[in-house]
Order: C-alpha cells, then structure tokens, then sequence
C-alpha cells in the first residue's frame, strides 16, 4: 500500500514571518520523495525587487508525520542562503503545516497539494468521453 504521506507532488503553499515586518509570501514546490528521502525545487516570487521569481533546492527528509527539509537558496541569487523547516504532513497527505528558521528569524509555514484517487480521475475521463459521444451525434434540424 502506498503512504499517503508521501511528499512526491506539486505543492502550493505560503510562509509568514513572525519575528520582522516582512509580509507573506507565496511558493510552488516539486518535491520527490524516495525511501523517505525528501528533494525538489521551490519557486517563489521575489519580494526584494532583485528579480521576478527566486529559486531554491529543498533536502531533507520525512517519517512518519514528521518532516524536516533545508531550502538552499540559488547560491548565484542575492539570497545565498539556506532556511530550515520543519512541519508535520497531514494523514491524508494533502497539507504541511510548520515552522523555519534562519539566522534568528523564524516564522510559519503551509503548503497544500489537491491529491486524486485514480478512480476519479477515471469517473471523470468517463464523463469526458460521454460528452464528446454526444457532441459527435448528429443534431436533429431545427
């Protein structure tokens, strides 16, 4: 049976700084996860004007619940520098709620994934073909 924590997706999510004034900010996450073993990339907007969108690699590791990643900001970028989170994946493994840290600062963090059963993406592509059976017939004239 597959964990359904499993990280292996495409993750929204957002992180709020608690200890300065920096407002929220949004990112996408690729991650995949093997043996519990935890990488991707993060892509988020730039907030320091420097650029449109800052890149970073994430490594780490997840059991069970737990999960612990470093972000590695592109060491070409203005933000050469890691940020370490920690969070807790939901059962159903669509939600990571946690805490990171750099350098004294520290503040929150979520990211959510939409996650779909295979049989409901096979309920839907049969809608789908349903649909375009019936565009295909022929309409009585009006």
């Amino acid at each position: 049976m597959n964990d359904p924590r499993d990280l292996s997706g495409v993750w929204y999510g957002r992180y709020f700084a608690i200890s300065w004034g920096v407002p929220e900010n949004g990112f996408i996450a690729h991650l995949e996860e093997e043996g519990g073993v935890v990488t991707g990339t993060i892509t988020e907007p730039d907030d320091t004007g420097t650029a449109d969108i800052r890149r970073a690699f994430a490594d780490g590791s997840r059991s069970g619940s737990a999960l612990e990643f470093t972000k590695q900001y592109d060491p070409t970028g203005p933000l050469a520098h890691s940020v370490a989170y920690v969070g807790t994946v939901s059962d159903d493994g669509t939600e990571v709620t946690g805490e990171w840290r750099f350098s004294g600062y520290h503040g929150s963090f979520v990211m959510n994934r939409e996650i779909f059963r295979a049989e409901e993406l096979d309920e839907e592509a049969a809608v789908d073909e349903d649909l375009v059976i019936e565009l295909d017939e022929p309409q009585p004239d009006r």
